[in-house]
């Protein structure tokens, strides 16, 4: 048996909820190290990560399993925290093999299958009585006019899986405005196999409640909203506020934790329509991008989490600050030129409009992503790394005749 020389490994070091984990678990006097098929994340910076393991091979291919069995063999780890939708799905498959090394902070297979498919995760929605949007399961793009002509333009195309095995790669949904990108939008993500939901457009307030549910019991409740998202209408929370828990859809999400029986952290988003009703999105069984609002309102999930996956005695969280804003400055710069790009696209403001919004955020009072002035260096490493690519990204755009000139 080897000795454990770290009580976790936060795998997808590159993520910010990989940092929030780190810091919080560092905190806490654990010996935390980071994984990452890179040399260059941000949680390798951190004062907390007593170690960043740098892979080679991509991640959720055979060689990022074998470099991973290797760090588990040698140095022996307590908890595996991972947060990418391609490393869980590495993880699952292996998942007999690596339980006899370690304890993996995921819920089990059995939850795991319906929460990742958003099909299944709807049907279970509508057995329980709780709203979700009018779907339609598309195989096919030649099946886009039928699948149109129920639901309507705009609409929303999404994968039914967020990780697409086929091909090895994150797929994510997307917002058609005419048949054409309907088709285009369905053939991209029907590529690989699988099929996508079309759903109606809903551009109501989108609300988010985290969990961390185990043993039949809720041991820490948080919701939040989502002021502004990348892109505008899904994906990740660049803008977002704490609010106490909604008695609609917090009921609603534990009566789906607890008939899954999904135990540990996850994150249930709804999106209300016009008139305010809430319907269900999908289930994040992972720790979310957005999850240090969270923690710095009070709730520590990472820490939790950790508690669940080694077994042990868990905390009970009663309440936490709300009205807590946190902001994500590196992807609202990205929204901001989005709006730009996309203008008069639905729910993208007039590109002054996203300017104006952009530049008063700095005057209201918030916290930052992974700005944190006893651990600075995670910051300082995330803005090098948003310089770079940026640079990269201008010298593809920019005419050749500008490059001969610069």
């Amino acid at each position: 048996m080897v000795p454990k020389a770290f009580d976790a490994l936060v795998l997808d070091a590159r993520l910010r909820q990989a940092l929030v984990a780190v810091r919080s678990l560092g905190r806490r006097h654990l010996a935390v190290a980071a994984l990452e098929n890179s040399s260059a994340p941000p949680a390798f910076w951190s004062r907390w990560c007593r170690q960043g393991f740098a892979c080679q091979a991509d991640d959720a291919s055979p060689g990022y399993l074998a470099y991973l069995e290797q760090v588990l063999e040698r140095m022996g780890v307590g908890v595996l925290i991972p947060s990418a939708d391609g490393t869980i799905a590495l993880l699952r498959r292996h998942r007999a093999r690596l339980d006899a090394r370690v304890r993996i902070a995921l819920a089990d297979e059995p939850s795991l299958a319906v929460v990742v498919n958003k099909e299944r995760t709807l049907a279970m929605a509508r057995h329980l009585g709780i709203g979700v949007p009018p779907s339609v399961v598309v195989g096919t793009a030649s099946e886009v006019p039928a699948a149109l002509n129920e639901i309507g333009l705009p609409a929303v195309v999404k994968p039914n899986e967020s990780w697409a095995e086929g091909v090895g790669t994150r797929v994510v949904s997307q917002l058609v405005t005419t048949p054409g990108e309907a088709h285009r939008a369905v053939e991209a993500l029907t590529r690989a196999g699988g099929v996508t939901l079309l759903q109606p457009l809903l551009s109501g307030r989108r609300e988010a409640v985290s969990l961390l549910y185990a043993r039949g019991r809720i041991y820490a409740r948080f919701a939040q909203w989502a002021k502004r998202t990348r892109p505008p209408l899904g994906g990740e929370s660049i803008v977002r506020q704490s609010i106490a828990v909604p008695a609609d859809i917090g009921r609603q999400a534990e009566q789906l934790v607890r008939e899954l029986d999904l135990e540990g952290y996850c994150e249930v988003e709804f999106r209300r329509d016009g008139t305010g009703v809430p319907y269900l999105m999908e289930i994040n069984p992972r720790l979310s991008a957005s999850v240090e609002i969270a923690v710095r309102s009070g709730v520590d999930f990472p820490y939790l989490l950790y508690q669940w996956a080694s077994g042990g005695p868990i905390e009970t969280v009663t309440g936490y600050r709300t009205g807590t804003w946190m902001r994500y400055l590196l992807g609202d710069i990205m929204t901001t030129i989005a709006a730009a790009r996309q203008r008069g696209r639905p729910g993208v403001p007039p590109p002054a409009r996203a300017m104006l919004d952009f530049g008063l955020a700095f005057f209201q009072p918030m916290g930052y992503d992974c700005a944190d002035w006893t651990d600075p260096l995670p910051a300082v490493k995330a803005a090098a790394n948003f310089m770079r690519q940026s640079v990269k990204v201008i010298g593809r755009t920019l005419p050749r005749s500008w490059k001969q000139v610069l």
